[in-house]
């Protein structure tokens, strides 16, 4: 019996078996660049000759600087991220960023006591952010919020530390923990182990105790001046020894004195950062992720200073 596509059929079964023989390298081809080239990573050096709380080079594996890539498609992760003009018109959510937590000393300068906040006042400022339904909020939700709009507590604040002071480990971590906070903590690798400064062990115990670990380079440059292998020095090699303490991904950078240009964010891109975090400027136009701002929570501020002044930056 004769059928009326019957002459149709070699024709079609020709043109699929070609088909399917090209689809592998019409994929092949379709790579990205990003999928073809793995991420650089570097191993930290030593801060100097005389400290020995940064481990030698061989201790460390390569793979621990490489971020976890996405269990999603990569076109899925890119068509959900917002772009810049939707991130910058989302409301900020206050972050607040704090250095050394201590009381005052007598050769403290006026200017110092800014970025040192006395045992109590900091407990006060906690205090009236618990007492006035503040919740803090970690960077991955952050993030998610900036690039996807997913939801935030009502009342989100971000509490930031930079230096490695111990103070932050022995009174601030505790008293954050007391009101079921979390904190941020920004490296500075160079000065680990040292005096007045948290050990590696106090870091990966803040970490497990599900604070975040960030990167605040290896001794404090400014970013605005780096070339060509101080990017390896000050960002990568400090990320790839912060990996290895927390067993976590480093991907989060605070700028030394707050202070970046445009030119650093694709340097931070490439090793491995999701975010890095500012000061008061304002924020990139084209990549408000790299640029987000915080405020320096004063020493001199009492509890309402510091409302005020959340209520009027963000």
């Amino acid at each position: 019996m004769n059928y009326p596509y019957s002459r149709l059929r070699l024709p079609i079964i020709t043109f699929l078996s070609t088909f399917l023989i090209s689809l592998p390298s019409c994929m092949q081809g379709g790579k990205t660049a990003e999928a073809q080239s793995p991420v650089g990573a570097a191993i930290p050096v030593d801060s100097d000759a005389g400290n020995n709380a940064i481990p030698a080079p061989d201790t460390l594996t390569l793979q621990a600087a490489m971020p976890e890539q996405s269990v999603q498609p990569a076109a899925v992760v890119t068509s959900s991220i917002a772009d810049a003009e939707t991130i910058i018109a989302r409301k900020q959510v206050p972050i607040l960023c704090y250095h050394q937590v201590r009381d005052w000393r007598e050769k403290d300068s006026k200017q110092a006591k800014d970025y040192i906040i006395p045992e109590e006042r900091f407990k006060e400022h906690i205090k009236m952010l618990a007492d006035s339904g503040y919740q803090t909020v970690l960077p991955d939700q952050l993030m998610a919020y900036l690039t996807t709009g997913a939801p935030l507590p009502e009342k989100p604040v971000m509490l930031t530390f930079d230096d490695t002071s111990l103070g932050q480990y022995t009174v601030a971590a505790p008293e954050l923990e007391k009101y079921g906070f979390k904190g941020v903590f920004f490296i500075m690798t160079v000065s680990l182990g040292r005096p007045n400064y948290m050990s590696k062990a106090q870091v990966k115990e803040l970490s497990d105790r599900g604070h975040v670990i960030g990167s605040h380079t290896w001794d404090h440059q400014n970013v605005k001046k780096y070339q060509g292998q101080d990017w390896v020095t000050q960002v990568e090699k400090p990320s790839r020894q912060l990996t290895e303490i927390t067993g976590k991904p480093t991907e989060y950078f605070a700028y030394p004195f707050g202070l970046w240009n445009p030119e650093a964010i694709p340097e931070l891109k490439q090793r491995g950062m999701a975010g890095a975090f500012q000061l008061a400027g304002k924020r990139d136009s084209q990549d408000p992720l790299h640029s987000i701002r915080r405020i320096i929570a004063s020493g001199y501020w009492s509890a309402p200073s510091l409302q005020r002044a959340m209520i009027n930056s963000f």
